[in-house]
């Protein structure tokens, strides 16, 4: 069963960077890749791309193929409260996992907003994701890439979930792992 997973995951990703077309490289908030520049965007009235990405189709189906393996049951429905853009992944058997994206303006706001989740959510361990990570007490994972900060929920998920199964906090790490392959010009 070991290599089975270690040949499926090398596929996974493998699948999940083409269907993105992006990389799981941090970037500072301004970087030049090639002839592309990349630029941090500042939080505005409405969600920005990169945030709306974790509630679209695409996401919901780089989840399924590279974390769960498991499909959700019902249609997303986004929520845009106070810059946080967020969705509710529904799974048989009241399972259930949500996505968050909370946007701010700026480094030091972004610092202090990761911060305070690592208090909040008990931090237990340092994640090598985005521009800095962490996983906590329940097994959720919190990432940060430029002026947004990606929270996977997965408190309403049993204990062992997906196909094959794994922890929660394994699903939860692969799912902070697949929204950031996808994530550009965030």
């Amino acid at each position: 069963m070991r290599t089975r997973l270690l040949v499926l995951i090398p596929a996974s990703l493998a699948l999940v960077l083409a269907s993105c077309g992006g990389s799981s490289k941090a970037a500072s908030p301004t970087t030049t890749v090639g002839s592309t520049v990349h630029v941090a965007k500042v939080a505005s009235n409405v969600p920005s791309v990169s945030a709306k990405m974790i509630c679209e189709t695409e996401a919901v189906n780089d989840i399924y193929d590279s974390a769960t393996g498991v499909k959700t049951i019902a249609a997303l429905k986004p929520t845009w409260v106070n810059h946080v853009y967020s969705c509710a992944y529904m799974y048989p058997a009241g399972a259930s996992m949500t996505l968050s994206v909370k946007e701010v303006s700026d480094t030091a706001e972004t610092t202090a907003y990761f911060d305070s989740l690592a208090t909040k959510l008990q931090k237990t361990r340092t994640l090598t994701i985005g521009q800095g990570a962490f996983q906590v007490k329940d097994g959720s994972v919190v990432v940060r890439k430029d002026y947004k900060v990606l929270l996977v929920d997965i408190t309403k998920l049993p204990a062992n979930f997906g196909v094959p199964s794994a922890s929660r906090g394994d699903v939860a790490i692969n799912v902070a792992e697949t929204i950031m392959s996808c994530w550009s010009g965030a």
